[in-house]
């Protein structure tokens, strides 16, 4: 009787405490509170010509490898909502978190970004400072900032990137490489016209020109106009931008 007694409790006490590793998640809780998912954290993977951190994370488990880059350009800060809410839709819908990882670069120009102009501190554009094809030069990553993101796309080979920019007195969605679709869906759900690289200036040594023409990998890169307050220019592309994420072109 001791014996049973003794067993009986032993299995009671386990069972107050054991939770099977399988057990499905209750619906009842947002899917960002749950225990597997994590905040994300930010990390540096690189630091600028004056010594500041180039933060990046990743949020998401999925196959699906996304990038998204908040800005090039330290004038163009639109997209900073964006930037810091994305990592949160992907966090709170299940679907997306098990479909997609999502890399994050915060900034590639956080000292262009901290004075207020285009280029780093060295003057130079970062998205001219890419080794493409398309250079005269045949050179390019003579800065750090650019190094880093180079070496990020290099390790992750996204399955699509875009990047964050503005355009005075005008918005619209560009894309170079294999990306017309998402494009086309892009401006479907945000109403911003198609813009092909091939329709401007040209770009030598840019991010589209090396990721886009010379490495196949789909890139936008969303213009908003530049000027527009950062919650309106989320708010105008939020649905666009998580459909393209998710790689949803229906």
């Amino acid at each position: 009787m001791r014996l049973l007694a003794y067993t009986t409790l032993v299995a009671v006490l386990v069972g107050c405490i054991y939770v099977p590793a399988n057990e499905p998640p209750r619906l009842d809780q947002p899917w960002r509170t749950r225990g597997s998912v994590r905040p994300p954290v930010w990390q540096s993977i690189g630091l600028s010509v004056e010594g500041r951190p180039i933060r990046y994370r990743t949020v998401g488990s999925g196959f699906r490898r996304v990038l998204w880059i908040g800005g090039i350009h330290g004038n163009e800060v639109s997209g900073t909502l964006a930037t810091s809410e994305l990592g949160s839709e992907v966090s709170a819908s299940r679907s997306l978190h098990q479909r997609v990882t999502l890399h994050i670069v915060e900034d590639m120009n956080p000292d262009g970004r901290a004075a207020n102009r285009r280029t780093n501190a060295r003057g130079v554009d970062l998205n001219r400072d890419f080794p493409a094809s398309n250079r005269p030069d045949g050179g390019g990553l003579g800065q750090p900032e650019s190094r880093a993101i180079h070496d990020l796309i290099r390790r992750i080979r996204p399955d699509l990137i875009i990047v964050a920019h503005g355009w005075s007195g005008r918005y619209f969605i560009n894309f170079d490489g294999p990306a017309l679709a998402y494009a086309q869906r892009f401006s479907e759900l945000s109403g911003f016209p198609v813009v092909p690289s091939s329709d401007i200036n040209p770009t030598p040594g840019s991010m589209g020109s090396w990721c886009g023409t010379d490495l196949a990998i789909p890139i936008l890169t969303l213009e908003w106009a530049k000027g527009t307050p950062p919650d309106k220019a989320w708010g105008a592309t939020r649905s666009a931008i998580l459909a393209v994420v998710a790689g949803d072109m229906d």
